[in-house]
């Protein structure tokens, strides 16, 4: 009954009215010489306190009904599929160009676009999944705490259309990531997608601090690499006489970084939309461990609930009313 309340509380001084049809009877009275001889009438006794209940239910639930009675907001646990989930996307400059490594032009999309347009119906289908929102180019902005609201992650993907600069610090990035997690108490699988269009090199120091928070917390980590057509993919390999240093092939060696961290890590190689597209979906079938969550209930408005109780039990002193037959002496009797 706590879930229950009222708009105007003080209504319920009234309730005590509804006793009345219970202590005093509503029935035309009838004259009668005797009744010692009558026989006691089971059944009437009966309709006589259905009529008095139906009477003191239409007093009550007018009461009520005036009174706003409403069912309180809750919310309620359940289990489904999905993960805790922050989206890491990187706000670099070379973010805003094409697959082709040029301005768009015509119809033609930018990486970031294309991997905005995707990423919100990704998240739009999770229906249980939490999640968090952050950027990052030359320094990590934290632009969403978790959250199940659809519409508030899809703004927040949105607001990655602001143009970025030109560095691309993944490893502060990743920090930022883990922050927002660090937040989150729950049990749930941790997610991290790091959607990047390339790489940077990592400070040993950055890279010990992020190595000893992934041991205190595991993860699944996922890259989605953009890549530009013409450049070094993750995995390719320097030939004879190339540099084989972070400085040289970052994308390949913060590939290895991630493999050495000891988690679940996948890294995706998209070199136009549909094959971000394809990532993504991958991605979601991975993702889908059993979790906890809550479903909000809003506030169940009630008064019209009431004043329909009201009116059927009206309805029935009304028929009941009707249906009365007004005894009346005949002559010879008198």
């Amino acid at each position: 009954m706590t879930d229950f309340a009222l708009t105007t509380p003080s209504v319920l001084f009234l309730l005590p009215l509804a006793l009345l049809p219970l202590l005093l009877s509503a029935q035309r009275p009838q004259s009668y010489p005797s009744i010692d001889g009558i026989e006691a009438d089971p059944l009437s006794i009966v309709f006589d306190w259905v009529l008095r209940i139906a009477g003191a239910i239409a007093i009550a639930a007018l009461i009520l009904g005036i009174g706003g009675l409403h069912r309180l907001g809750r919310t309620i646990e359940k289990t489904g599929e999905g993960a805790h989930m922050v989206l890491l996307i990187d706000r670099s400059s070379s973010m805003d160009n094409t697959f082709a490594g040029r301005a768009p032009e015509g119809g033609e999309e930018s990486k970031s676009a294309a991997a905005r347009r995707l990423l919100k119906n990704f998240v739009i289908h999770r229906e249980h999944d939490l999640v968090g929102v952050a950027a990052f180019s030359t320094s990590p902005m934290h632009v969403l705490p978790m959250t199940d609201h659809k519409e508030a992650i899809a703004a927040a993907v949105d607001a990655m259309d602001r143009p970025g600069l030109a560095f691309t610090n993944v490893g502060r990035g990743l920090a930022l990531a883990l922050d927002i997690h660090e937040a989150d108490t729950s049990p749930a699988a941790r997610v991290i997608l790091l959607v990047s269009d390339g790489a940077a090199v990592i400070d040993r120091k950055v890279q010990d601090a992020l190595r000893a928070a992934f041991a205190r917390r595991p993860m699944n980590l996922y890259w989605l690499f953009l890549r530009t057509e013409g450049t070094p993919g993750i995995s390719t390999v320097p030939g004879p006489g190339e540099e084989d240093t972070p400085q040289a092939m970052p994308e390949r060696h913060l590939d290895k970084f991630f493999k050495s961290l000891g988690i679940t890590y996948r890294a995706f190689e998209a070199e136009n939309p549909e094959a971000i597209g394809n990532a993504i979906a991958e991605i979601g079938k991975l993702e889908q461990s059993p979790i906890k969550y809550e479903e909000r209930i809003p506030q169940e408005d009630l008064k019209a609930r009431a004043f329909i109780v009201a009116l059927s039990a009206l309805l029935v002193l009304l028929a009941a009313k009707l249906a009365e037959v007004r005894l009346v002496p005949s002559t010879e009797d008198a």
